[in-house]
């Protein structure tokens, strides 16, 4: 649980760039509607590859959303973090001049990096070699440039910091994001993740065995795997006296959160090592099994990933599983946005009401047990009051946000 005397710390704003709209509005009435985003890629060249679908940002123009970087400096992955995070700041009905005049800063979740500016710098080397690489894509490169897209286009002074703790790195965020703002050391921050599409991350998935053809379908029995995906988000984080006081539009508080890394094997997830993170957040949040209402799932679609988080679960909950959904049957694996797009959708359900479904299950997988219930289709009216947010990555690095609706 936070420090004696730490400030409660609740979400304002939602930025989405993603397969399913850009801006929260767009993005939650396609998640809401089961609608699946995915599609052909049309951003490399898929020839030889027998898997060419995947849950991309087509006709993204970075200039119809950035005021302040000029986009053709940044890369991919940094226009959609600077994006979404522009997209937060609007959405909390905050100025430009009152976050930059704060201590603000950003913190932002990645498993890839700038991947398509590397793809695009290696065809320069196959063409003629060195001498031939562009030195302003050169400088594109490193992933700590998303975070720092984000303070630049924000005119943000505080911390920028990008993680890479791959397809948890935006839960990992978020959980700095509120210890941030909790201990006081900040007055708001901007947490989420970004990624962008690139032929060698799906290359590899195809590798492993672990990419659907054309549909990924968790929990579903006949489900084949992921899809890969891309996109930015970003969540504006502030204490809740500071929101109530300025009349802002509370989505949630955030009440807690864990993170552990067992190691055990490079790919292969560990049902105890989830169960002890879940536990760690109840405890983190001051709540209990009994009192969550519904879990955004990991949910990748792999028979490996589905059968583990769900014994993780029944670990922790028993055989009252509370609703558990992946939105990434409708937008793919959005890598290290992908927690953060699932905090997005866990603040719409508790602000709205509603729980989010999974898109294309036709027959729930009877060997993931009794009572998994995966709101199958499209959204279900609810009144959900605390929601768990998972974030499971490569190497057994978990995270778990715990958020509640305000009051």
């Amino acid at each position: 649980m936070p420090e004696p005397g730490a400030r409660r710390v609740v979400i304002t704003g939602l930025g989405a760039v993603s397969s399913a709209g850009i801006g929260v509005a767009d993005f939650t009435a396609s998640i809401r509607a089961g609608r699946r985003t995915t599609s052909p890629i049309a951003g490399f060249d898929t020839t030889g590859f027998p898997h060419t679908h995947a849950g991309e940002v087509h006709d993204f123009d970075p200039g119809a959303w950035l005021r302040r970087i000029e986009p053709a400096r940044w890369g991919r992955s940094a226009q959609f973090a600077a994006s979404a995070a522009r997209l937060a700041v609007a959405d909390a009905d905050l100025t430009a001049s009152a976050l930059a005049g704060a201590r603000s800063g950003s913190v932002m979740g990645t498993t890839s990096g700038e991947s398509a500016v590397i793809e695009e710098l290696v065809s320069q080397w196959a063409a003629d070699g060195l001498k031939s690489l562009d030195g302003d894509r050169v400088g594109a490169v490193p992933a700590g440039r998303i975070a720092a897209a984000v303070n630049s286009e924000l005119g943000l002074s505080g911390e920028a910091l990008t993680l890479a703790t791959a397809c948890s790195a935006s839960n990992y965020a978020l959980g700095y994001a509120y210890d941030m703002v909790a201990s006081g050391e900040a007055d708001y921050m901007l947490a989420g993740g970004a990624d962008s599409l690139n032929r060698w991350a799906h290359a590899g998935f195809y590798r492993l065995g672990a990419l659907a053809e054309e549909i990924c379908r968790p929990f579903d029995a006949d489900r084949s795997g992921i899809l890969t995906a891309e996109g930015g988000v970003a969540l504006l984080v502030e204490p809740y006296d500071r929101a109530v006081a300025r009349g802002a539009r509370i989505y949630a508080e955030v009440l807690g959160y864990s993170v552990n890394c067992d190691a055990k094997h490079m790919v292969h997830p560990d049902p105890a090592s989830i169960a002890e993170c879940i536990r760690s957040a109840h405890r983190s949040a001051g709540v209990t099994p009994e009192d969550i209402d519904y879990i955004c799932a990991h949910g990748t679609g792999t028979r490996t990933n589905d059968a583990t988080e769900v014994a993780a679960a029944r670990e922790v909950f028993g055989d009252r599983i509370p609703p558990i959904s992946s939105i990434k049957s409708m937008i793919g694996h959005t890598m290290g946005a992908a927690s953060g797009f699932g905090a997005l959708i866990c603040c719409m359900a508790l602000y709205e009401g509603f729980l989010p479904p999974t898109a294309g299950v036709e027959r729930v997988d009877p060997a993931l047990g009794p009572g998994v219930d995966p709101v199958a289709g499209a959204a279900r009216p609810a009144g959900p009051r605390v929601v768990q947010n998972h974030g499971f990555a490569f190497g057994g690095n978990n995270a778990i946000t715990i958020l509640g609706r305000a009051s």
